[in-house]
């Protein structure tokens, strides 16, 4: 076995809580589940944890600084500090592993995406959402055998659900799950022919879900014991649901604001007037002000998304498009070019002022 200081990466007087710390860094970093592609992950943590078990522990500590690695070894010099478990670091790493998004162990989670409307989004909505999970068995109850028929005690792990074993990479005993009875200690005597003696099947289930006036897109929510079970014998694990709003062919979103863009002609943007503008409550009537410049943010307020820490909305914002004709007739053409000789350049001051810089860099 490697030293497991040198795993750790921590000096041989390192304190209690550089193991940790170092230990915490490892584990993060090299656990499978984060690593689905790499092989070589599985072992590389069990490396990390093994070693942690040892230095973690006085006696283990102590042993392996004076006897090396054979104190693990079957009849080693230090009976009774062999033991070395690889599972069962869910009560001490699970918020470490958590705030990462990396599971300890199969509980049973799920995630589903649940697809939602922009109007939807802004003004909330009871949704209805249909998934699949492993539930315990109807037919059996979840005892994995037929109805009336025995059940016996594992002849493998003798009823614990647990057994010991040793693996190639390490000379330490460790403890995992019975494969045999599936972590149950029992084995039906006849399994049952709906389940084949796993005590769960796949369930349909179709749940409620209230969205929030103002939720976002990526949000998520958590139903607690709305996952599979991974065994019969423990509660249903989490169903994360995502929420996946969908775009709208108007508006757009920013924060609690509402965004969108309307086209107004060039009489209305000259001389201002009112026109009609969506919302999420519906059509209402927007002035326009005389003298409009193309690109000008007009605002409806309290038109927007609800807010979600306090009361009131926020504020729908109107991007102004002045909207050039594409066609003119002869009369048309010709009131615009004695429209254009009496303007002159005098009432264009952006354009004024864009002649007079284009003036100065030439000069």
């Amino acid at each position: 076995m490697r030293d497991p200081y040198e795993v750790l990466g921590v000096s041989r007087d390192a304190a209690e809580s550089e193991i940790r710390a170092a230990f915490r860094k490892l584990a993060t970093q090299h656990h499978p589940d984060r690593n689905p592609d790499d092989p070589t992950a599985q072992e590389r943590f069990k490396e990390a944890n093994a070693a942690y078990q040892i230095l973690s522990d006085p006696e283990r500590r102590a042993a392996y600084d004076r006897y090396g690695g054979a104190a693990f070894e079957p009849g080693g010099a230090a009976p009774g500090v062999g033991f070395v478990d690889l599972g069962g670091l869910d009560g001490i790493f699970g918020d470490i592993f958590g705030a990462f998004g990396v599971k300890t162990g199969d509980r049973g989670d799920l995630r589903a995406r649940l697809r939602i409307t922009f109007q939807e989004a802004a003004t909330g909505a009871t949704k209805d959402l249909s998934y699949t999970r492993a539930d315990l068995c109807e037919r059996c109850r979840g005892d994995g055998g037929e109805p009336g028929t025995a059940i016996t005690t594992c002849g493998a792990c003798h009823g614990s659900g647990r057994v010991r074993f040793q693996q190639a990479l390490f000379p330490i005993p460790v403890e995992r799950a019975c494969s045999r009875c599936r972590g149950s200690g029992r084995i039906p005597a006849t399994p049952c022919g709906a389940c084949r003696g796993s005590g769960l099947v796949e369930h349909q289930r179709t749940i409620e879900v209230a969205i929030p006036a103002g939720v976002e897109d990526g949000s998520t929510r958590l139903v607690e014991h709305g996952g599979s079970r991974a065994r019969p014998d423990r509660p249903a694990g989490d169903l994360e649901i995502a929420i996946e709003v969908a775009p709208h062919p108007i508006f757009q979103r920013s924060g609690d604001d509402i965004l969108c863009r309307v086209p107004i002609t060039f009489a209305q943007a000259a001389l201002g007037g009112e026109v009609e503008v969506p919302t999420l409550d519906g059509k209402v009537k927007l002035r326009v002000p005389p003298s409009t410049q193309p690109g000008s943010v007009l605002k409806l307020r309290g038109k927007g998304v609800p807010h979600r820490l306090r009361g009131g909305r926020g504020d729908q914002l109107i991007e102004v498009s002045v909207e050039v004709p594409t066609e003119l007739t002869a009369r048309a053409r010709e009131l615009l070019e004695e429209l254009a000789k009496e303007l002159g350049e005098d009432v264009q001051p952006q354009r004024r002022t864009f002649v007079e810089k284009l003036k100065s860099l030439f000069e």
